[in-house]
């Protein structure tokens, strides 16, 4: 979820805005069935959008009392510019009563201004052009527990991105109204402790997919992820991630190397081209009372089939974090991440980027 300006004062309504919707018990070994808000208003000026002001809103569900059931969480988004441009977004990750079955999916739906620099890893500012469109994606996958915390199922994905217009005066030929449906068949394993917060745990995915629409490709992608906990709360979180198209994809689902989720530091979508590769590490200490600090390093490289490490693109950063749910160990994040050639990037949102 990105939001590019925030008004960091209204992140203190927090305090009075965190409601649970549930049932108390006076058993200490039985959990309370819950659902828990935190909202943080946001809005800021952009030129291509004026004014524009919304709200993203963590819920964090813990519905069973098992104590095989990790917690629950879903993110909504919602933002309006003077423009009549909007933008909502809603994500969840949910397990069902023991994890016997596991949901994630994705709604999005935008009018809203974006920037398209070309395909490749040595684009720049030269070749940014802006443009608006009419912006669908629909996701949903359900997976069955094979055994301990092994899963297998597939996901349905359906992207539409219509009514696209420049406005600039230079043109591309990859900006073009597309869509595509995908099919794709998952296994993965997740031993985190806590998806928003992991401090230890294992999370290993592999997916393949295959789409057809205004073009047909097959995807791969692979994620490894890797969580230790040492003295006095000391965390290393690594990531190791990889990201492959064959065919020529619409210009949206190429391998993309930037964002909050991808390699902070770039610009969400600057960069992209059939493969990304990309190894992220992460840092974290308590500092005191409910603050934190996180230090970021990473490199990666965006690549057609072949020229794997010709142009290597480091990220390093700092963060700091608030512990906004002490029950769920749930932060709210604020990084600061540089990349190479003045890229950078400032980032806020619930939850740990991995």
């Amino acid at each position: 979820m990105k939001f590019r300006l925030i008004n960091l004062v209204h992140i203190f309504l927090i305090f009075f805005s965190n409601i649970s919707f549930g049932q108390k018990t006076d058993s200490l070994t039985v959990k309370t069935k819950k659902v828990k808000i935190l909202p943080v208003p946001a809005f800021g000026y952009e030129p291509e959008t004026k004014f524009h002001f919304g709200a993203v809103s963590l819920f964090t569900i813990d519905l069973y009392q098992d104590a095989k059931t990790r917690l629950s969480n879903a993110k909504i988004e919602f933002n309006y510019s003077l423009r009549n441009q909007i933008i909502f977004e809603s994500e969840w990750n949910y397990f069902f009563k023991e994890e016997k079955w596991f949901s994630d999916g994705l709604v999005h739906f935008a009018k809203y201004p974006d920037f398209f620099y070309g395909i490749g890893a040595d684009v720049t500012e030269n070749d940014k052009l802006l443009y608006e469109s009419n912006r669908m994606i629909l996701d949903f996958g359900l997976y069955k527990n094979l055994i301990d915390k092994l899963f297998f199922g597939g996901e349905i994905r359906y992207a539409n991105y219509s009514n696209i217009s420049i406005t600039e005066l230079n043109t591309s030929a990859e900006l073009i109204d597309s869509w595509n449906f995908g099919l794709s068949t998952t296994i993965f394993y997740d031993s985190r402790n806590n998806l928003l917060n992991a401090t230890k745990g294992s999370y290993f995915k592999l997916n393949l997919g295959y789409n057809i629409g205004t073009n047909h490709y097959t995807t791969a992608k692979l994620d490894a992820r890797k969580y230790f906990t040492f003295k006095n709360n000391f965390v290393l979180a690594c990531r190791l991630y990889n990201s492959f198209v064959i065919g020529t994809p619409n210009f949206y689902d190429y391998s993309i190397l930037g964002g909050d989720e991808f390699v902070r530091g770039y610009f969400y979508g600057k960069y992209r081209d059939h493969n990304l590769s990309t190894f992220q590490a992460e840092v974290r200490t308590p500092l005191f009372w409910r603050l934190s600090l996180a230090f970021i390093t990473g490199i990666s490289t965006i690549y057609n089939n072949s020229n794997f490490a010709r142009d290597l693109k480091p990220n390093n950063g700092v963060g700091i974090r608030f512990l906004a749910d002490k029950e769920d160990n749930v932060n709210l994040r604020f990084d600061y991440v540089l990349g190479n050639n003045n890229n950078s990037g400032f980032y806020i949102s619930f939850g740990e980027s991995f």
